[in-house]
């Protein structure tokens, strides 16, 4: 998949770069702080599940809370109107 970056040497990469900084170069300040916002705030995220699946691990290893027991399934009652086919109108 990137087989073609074994062809890129240092010429190119400068190209890249001149060619970037004249394409995007009074948006670069803008592009690099929100570049970076995202940064900080994805590994907010990162660390915050970390610290989430530490605490449920914790948990899981304190003890077991006992299961409600299963309840039998329960009747539900309808307000729906029943229609009965009386057959006059022939299917099909």
């Amino acid at each position: 998949m990137f087989a073609f970056f074994q062809f890129i040497g240092p010429q190119e990469i400068l190209m890249l770069i001149v060619l970037g900084v004249l394409l995007f170069g009074r948006k670069l300040p803008e592009i690099g702080r929100s570049l970076g916002k995202t940064v900080v705030e994805f590994k907010k995220g990162i660390r915050g599940l970390e610290e989430e699946v530490e605490q449920g691990n914790m948990a899981s290893n304190r003890s077991e809370p006992a299961a409600e027991a299963p309840r039998p399934p329960q009747r539900v009652s309808s307000s729906a109107p029943k229609f009965e086919d009386d057959g006059s109108r022939p299917m099909g």
